[in-house]
């Protein structure tokens, strides 16, 4: 059973590694763009890791094999990137790193988690659904969440399957 705590400065790079490990399923769906978009870079992963929003799940051997990064988006804790290694994967880490980063929010005092995804990947859209989230209305995304949004847009993402969802905490 892996463990959840703080990311490491050193382990940067191994958060990199593993969000490029977990694009290649997008490969297998036709994403080729997502699937070969770069990790988030050392200076931003650094940003998170130093404000204590960057978590990692880590296997017997303290290695990582998830990881999460949150940032405060409208009063909420915005799920900007949560990747599971391929080969720990379906085995409920992220989902259990989903609960951490709740726990996180509840504690911080914010109302909940926020997360932008895919509506038609299985392992987004509906990943997240079964997971509590719901999707948002545009009429229900305020104006921060909307200019991440604005964001993916303007970095080509396909608006059509992207959704903002939320969960309460």
């Amino acid at each position: 059973m892996e463990h959840i705590r703080t990311a490491a400065v050193d382990e940067l790079t191994e958060l990199q590694r593993i969000e490029v490990a977990s694009g290649a399923p997008f490969h297998e769906i036709g994403m080729v763009e997502i699937a070969g978009a770069p990790p988030l870079d050392l200076d931003t992963l650094g940003e998170f890791q130093r404000a204590g929003r960057a978590w990692v799940a880590v296997d017997a051997d303290d290695r990582p094999i998830a990881f999460a990064v949150v940032r405060l988006v409208g009063g909420c804790a915005h799920v900007q990137q949560l990747s599971v290694d391929p080969r720990h994967a379906r085995r409920g880490v992220g989902r259990r790193l989903l609960g951490h980063l709740a726990a996180w929010a509840a504690r911080e005092g914010l109302s909940a988690l926020t997360l932008t995804t895919f509506r038609s990947v299985p392992w987004n859209g509906p990943y997240y659904a079964r997971c509590g989230f719901t999707t948002l209305s545009p009429e229900q995304v305020g104006p921060e969440l909307a200019r991440v949004l604005a964001d993916e847009a303007d970095a080509g993402l396909d608006m059509t399957d992207r959704a903002a969802m939320r969960l309460p905490v």
